[in-house]
């Protein structure tokens, strides 16, 4: 019984994507301009509720918000790439990623986002 291992160009599972260099470059720049804008409205909501505090329970209720968004972020953003494609059908559906910066990836890829973006859609309308 031979194992397959994972070479520079393969994976040891058959349903994970192989990156080119072009790609790679353009989902690291969809990936990153999704999470800089998600980290802006964190910035935008924390600066408002931090000019409205009042008492201490609103103190922690900023710290709350802010624990939960951290957590919400570090799951939603995984950069390992053989997660990218459900990460952008995610970003997709939730529109804090336009199909246009995804442009130049392979056309499996995108399907395979456009899929993931769609069933979350009509999860959400069932």
């Amino acid at each position: 019984m031979s194992t397959q291992s994972a070479s520079k160009d393969s994976y040891p599972y058959q349903n994970e994507p192989t990156w080119s260099k072009s790609e790679k470059a353009i989902a690291r720049t969809a990936f990153d301009a999704a999470l800089g804008r998600e980290f802006h409205e964190v910035i935008q909501k924390t600066k408002q509720m931090a000019n409205s505090i009042q008492q201490s329970a609103d103190l922690w209720e900023l710290e709350h918000y802010l624990t939960q968004r951290r957590k919400e972020i570090d799951r939603k953003y995984d950069y390992r790439y053989s997660r990218l494609t459900q990460v952008f059908g995610r970003l997709l559906y939730e529109r804090r990623l336009r199909e246009e910066e995804l442009g130049g990836l392979g056309a499996d890829k995108l399907k395979s986002i456009r899929s993931l973006a769609k069933f979350l859609a009509e999860d959400k309308a069932a």
